[in-house]
């Protein structure tokens, strides 16, 4: 499949890359990545990575502007499903490539790489470079990291596996790049998402089947002067609480007139609750968008009711019966 890509790659002039809407660093690190890395390797193609970007990962790299062109080869990074591309209409392309990590839901793309095993889309990346004849260099090598290191919440994710090490170390012994910077410019935030954090672990709502959740208003996001992406995010930080095996941020968005919930799971998969209200993910890590505060609280009580049978059964194997 990898050789697949690269015969495309070399046939177009013009290519645009794409992914995600509501960028997160997995998905704009694969497509800046990826632009470079072909730019490196044909200086004469035009190639540019588009969507709605964000200040916060300007460290990645610049996007470019779309435009419309004719001829031209689109790939879709880090995006499961047509809906969710943030910019371009495939069907404006003349051929489309799709590679990515989410468990499958659609084909929307002439070829399509999905590697659901894997780390992120950037680990995905780094695999086509290996295998083919696009060129790397250090800062692209940088960026890839970035990526991986953030969609595999710094390699704690039960995706991580020995193919993932190898090929990070490879890429540290070939280009030569000081991770110390990178997680620095990844996890360093300002004083009022410390004191957000610690209000979250005040007020988390922790049921006897181990599901954490906290509601986080609009009057909130305010009051310690943060974004509802910026809330949303610190799901992350929630990891190694014994009393929770799955928790969840339900964050307002005025702004988009919607009720984000990301929700997390140190054990049992809860990507099949979350596609029961339009949304998905990974085993382990999946985001819904509602309408509602009340449509939340139905999810968390299915989270909590999932949670209780999963505990049960998982006594029972404990007690051998």
């Amino acid at each position: 499949m990898y050789k697949k890509i690269f015969k495309e790659i070399k046939k177009y002039k013009t290519i645009v890359i794409a992914r995600h809407i509501g960028v997160d660093p997995d998905a704009m690190a694969s497509q800046i990545a990826l632009r470079d890395s072909i730019k490196l390797t044909f200086p004469e193609k035009k190639v540019i990575a588009v969507g709605t970007g964000s200040a916060k990962f300007n460290f990645l790299g610049k996007l470019d502007k779309l435009e419309k062109f004719n001829n031209a080869l689109l790939i879709v990074t880090d995006t499961p499903d047509r809906r969710r591309v943030d910019g371009p209409n495939v069907d404006d392309f003349d051929y489309a490539i799709k590679i990515d990590h989410h468990p499958f839901i659609e084909k929307f793309c002439d070829l399509e790489l999905i590697e659901d095993t894997a780390t992120s889309a950037c680990e995905v990346i780094m695999k086509l470079i290996k295998n083919t004849g696009l060129k790397c260099n250090k800062e692209i090598a940088e960026v890839l990291f970035m990526g991986l290191v953030s969609d595999s919440n710094r390699f704690l994710f039960s995706s991580c596996t020995a193919e993932t090490f190898n090929l990070v170390s490879e890429y540290l012994d070939e280009y030569k790049f000081d991770i110390s910077p990178l997680y620095q410019q990844l996890y360093s935030r300002p004083l009022n998402e410390v004191r957000l954090e610690g209000y979250i672990s005040l007020n988390m709502t922790v049921t006897e089947n181990k599901l954490g959740y906290i509601k986080i208003t609009d009057e909130i996001i305010n009051k310690f002067g943060v974004d509802s992406a910026s809330a949303g995010n610190l799901v992350n930080n929630f990891n190694f609480i014994n009393e929770v095996l799955v928790w969840a941020t339900i964050t307002e968005d005025l702004k988009n007139d919607q009720i984000r919930v990301s929700i997390r799971s140190r054990g049992p998969g809860i990507n099949h609750i979350a596609e029961k209200y339009h949304g998905g993910g990974h085993k382990q890590a999946s985001g819904v968008k509602l309408k509602t505060f009340d449509e939340a609280m139905e999810l968390m009580n299915d989270l909590d009711k999932f949670l209780a049978e999963y505990n049960s059964k998982e006594e029972t194997l404990e007690n051998g019966d």
